[in-house]
């Protein structure tokens, strides 16, 4: 269930420079960040303007406790880089809550 089990991905690569950059920016724990990646539903898609030097991708989805977070990441091997995260806002909600289809809003 969720992204890392749809891809079949052993967990989390965190790197020092980026490890507390979104806790630190945007208020979003490194621990709210990886349930995103194990709940659903969820929304990727490419990151196309970031992915110059190494492919990224965007998650949209939700914490265990519901709040809505976006995250840019890379993987590495079996594992996923987290590089930034955010709460989503309005527009995001949007976005995903129609990329999903689901009746309940976020």
């Amino acid at each position: 269930m969720g992204y890392l089990k749809d891809h079949n991905l052993e967990g989390f690569e965190w790197d020092s420079g980026n490890s507390f950059k979104s806790w630190l920016k945007h208020g979003v724990p490194n621990e709210e960040v990886e349930q995103v990646f194990s709940n659903r539903p969820f929304f990727t898609y490419p990151d196309v303007i970031h992915s110059a030097t190494e492919e990224r991708t965007i998650i949209m989805g939700t914490t265990d406790a519901r709040k809505a977070v976006l995250c840019s990441f890379t993987l590495r091997g079996r594992r996923v880089r987290p590089i930034s995260s955010r709460w989503m806002g309005r527009r995001d909600r949007k976005k995903f809550n129609e990329a999903t289809k689901r009746n309940t809003e976020i």
